[in-house]
C-alpha cells in the first residue's frame, strides 16, 4: 500500500514540474550555464611592458609556462592568441625587458614558454601572463607556484569579446 501512495505521489509530482516548467526539463536536455570569463588579478599588470616580442624561449629556459586560453560562454579552445609572459628570475627582474616574452596559442588554444626558474619577489614565487591583443578584453594574470622548487606553472585564460 505504501508504495501505490508514493508512486502516484511521484507521478503527480512529476506532472506538477511538468506544468511549471512547461516539460522543458524533461523535453530539452540540460545546458551549461556557460563558461564565465576570467577576471583580471590584483597585481597582474605589475611591470607589463605593452608589445613584447613572440620568442621561443625566454633566456636559457629551464622553467615552463603553460595554459589555455578559451572563449567565455561555449569554452571553444581560441587559436593565435598572444600570451605574454613575464616573472622574477634567476636571470632577471620582472621589470627587466629581457625578462618577458609572449606565445600564441595552438590550434587547441594551448600555450607553452620555456623561461628561467622563478624565484620569489616579495616573498612568494609567482608569474604574470597577459592577454593583450585587442579581440577579447585584456587579462592580467599573477598565478603562485606552490613551492619555488616548482619547475612549472599553469595558468588559464576564459576571454569576453572586446
Amino acid at each position: 500500500m505504501t508504495d501505490g501512495l508514493l508512486t502516484r505521489r511521484l507521478v503527480l509530482a512529476a506532472g506538477g514540474a511538468m506544468v511549471v516548467t512547461g516539460g522543458a526539463g524533461i523535453v530539452v536536455p540540460a545546458r551549461a550555464q556557460g563558461l564565465a570569463p576570467t577576471p583580471s588579478m590584483r597585481g597582474g599588470s605589475n611591470n607589463y611592458l605593452p608589445g613584447a616580442p613572440i620568442v621561443d624561449r625566454i633566456g636559457d629556459g629551464g622553467f615552463w609556462m603553460s595554459g589555455t586560453v578559451r572563449r567565455a560562454g561555449d569554452g571553444a579552445p581560441l587559436a593565435g592568441q598572444r600570451i605574454q609572459i613575464w616573472a622574477h628570475t634567476t636571470e632577471g627582474h620582472e621589470r627587466d625587458p629581457h625578462s618577458h616574452g609572449a606565445t600564441l596559442t595552438d590550434a587547441n588554444g594551448h600555450f607553452r614558454l620555456e623561461m628561467p626558474q622563478i624565484v620569489p619577489a616579495f616573498g612568494q614565487p609567482h608569474g604574470h601572463l597577459a592577454y593583450d591583443s585587442g579581440e577579447f578584453e585584456t587579462v592580467f594574470l599573477r598565478p603562485i607556484m606552490p613551492s619555488a622548487s616548482d619547475t612549472s606553472l599553469e595558468a588559464h585564460f576564459v576571454l569576453t569579446p572586446a
